[in-house]
């Protein structure tokens, strides 16, 4: 672990990384209003036919519209808040970074054959090229304001004036750059810019919706935590982006009628993954709720509210589950199984993969049904938490046994 949380500390504190992952965070509720959308596909194809289904049905052109414009577009927006992140980070002011990004952006992706523009790959498949186009985008302007590389205005002129101007250097310099690399992808690469890295990243982009790569993500998360870093919020720089896309795939795979491929999504890690919040920790809550130990006793009464909607934060410290023996086997490898459970189950199409992806911090079993459209998956989400807390219970019963003991001791 000593050589673990270096690593950590360094990745938290990454400029890229953490604009790459707050950026694709902020895209978040984007998404979940573009997922309100398949849960009307999903109400009419669970009904199959009634007066509601014939209803659904003749208005889902319009039920179904804000999709094109939201997670058909996510990408666009990912863009936008990757580079104004990265900027901020860099002490750039206004938004002319974040909208050249875009400009970029653009270039790379919306390819126009015959007069007519190609926009598939404004939704998911043009994420990478997004955070590539944010990133360099934003570097560009760094260097160009570091190395006074912009047309400075006389200190008369307006302070919009002064902006746009000491902007158009760096949008040039971006501008050239995007065309040169887009058309020498078209013309070398014989493929659009986003299509080449989609390419080049396929092993990656594959290989993390795996048992596997899953395992090693909730290995990770709980070990950080254990350990008391925030497990969630560390380990996501790297598990977010390829979550978030995708569940935009599956969300347009659903809309489209066709099948959904992917299990490990945004809304799986924290609706079922760690529903009740990192460990699943809402029967060790219940547990102590229970116990004769008074401190015990005090810090489950006091988190129970937070852990229902997610929030386990004051278990976790209030407990303590960091540098807690007691907890470490529980807490760091119950999930680990839970996790299996899940991907297994999904795996096998006995419980329905994600097709939404529903609010944070809602009370177990609603992300997991909104997410799904598949009562099972309510089901499921019991199991483990059931599961969890027999995994808890002899390790809570040997920690009650020595906080009885230190409470003992001082009545005396």
């Amino acid at each position: 672990m000593k050589y673990l949380m270096p690593i950590a500390n360094k990745l938290e504190q990454q400029k890229h990384i953490q604009a790459i992952k707050d950026g694709i965070v902020a895209s978040v509720p984007i998404i979940i209003v573009g997922s309100f959308c398949t849960i009307f596909l999903g109400i009419a194809n669970l009904l199959g036919s009634g007066p509601v289904y014939d209803f659904l049905n003749a208005n889902m052109g319009v039920l179904t519209y804000a999709s094109a414009f939201t997670t058909d577009m996510l990408a666009v927006y990912a863009t936008y808040f990757i580079a104004k992140t990265l900027s901020e980070k860099y002490d750039l002011k206004g938004s002319q970074p974040a909208v050249t990004a875009l400009v970029v952006f653009f270039i790379l992706c919306a390819v126009v054959k015959d007069g007519q523009l190609n926009t598939s790959y404004l939704g998911s498949t043009g994420l990478f090229t997004g955070i590539v186009a944010a990133l360099f985008t934003v570097e560009i302007y760094h260097i160009c304001y570091e190395r006074k590389w912009y047309i400075k205005m006389p200190e008369s002129v307006p302070p919009m004036v002064q902006d746009s101007f000491a902007a158009l250097v760096p949008l040039v310099l971006n501008t050239i750059i995007a065309v040169a690399i887009a058309n020498l992808s078209l013309t070398f690469g014989k493929v659009a810019f986003p299509q080449l890295i989609m390419n080049v990243l396929a092993p990656a982009v594959t290989g993390m919706d795996t048992l596997p790569a899953l395992l090693i993500v909730m290995f990770l998360t709980q070990l950080l935590w254990f350990f008391g870093l925030h497990g969630p919020s560390i380990t996501s720089a790297v598990w977010a982006t390829f979550a978030i896309a995708y569940g935009a795939e599956n969300i347009a795979a659903y809309t489209a009628g066709q099948p959904v491929q992917h299990i490990f999504t945004f809304g799986l890690f924290y609706g079922i993954l760690c529903v009740t919040g990192s460990g699943l920790t809402l029967g060790l809550n219940i547990l102590m709720m229970r116990s004769k130990a008074k401190s015990l006793n005090s810090v489950g009464k006091v988190s129970i509210i937070p852990s229902l909607f997610g929030i386990n934060e004051p278990l976790i410290f209030g407990t303590p589950i960091i540098l807690n023996p007691f907890m470490f086997i529980p807490f760091v490898f119950g999930p680990l199984i839970c996790t299996a459970i899940v991907y297994l189950t999904m795996n096998l199409g006995l419980v329905g993969k994600p097709i939404a992806n529903p609010p944070g911090f809602l009370p177990p079993g609603v992300s997991a049904f909104l997410m799904t459209l598949d009562w099972k998956s309510v089901v499921l989400v019991f199991v483990l938490l059931i599961l969890q807390t027999v995994f808890y219970y002899p390790f809570f019963k040997m920690m009650e046994k020595e906080e009885l003991q230190k409470e003992q001791a001082l009545e005396k």
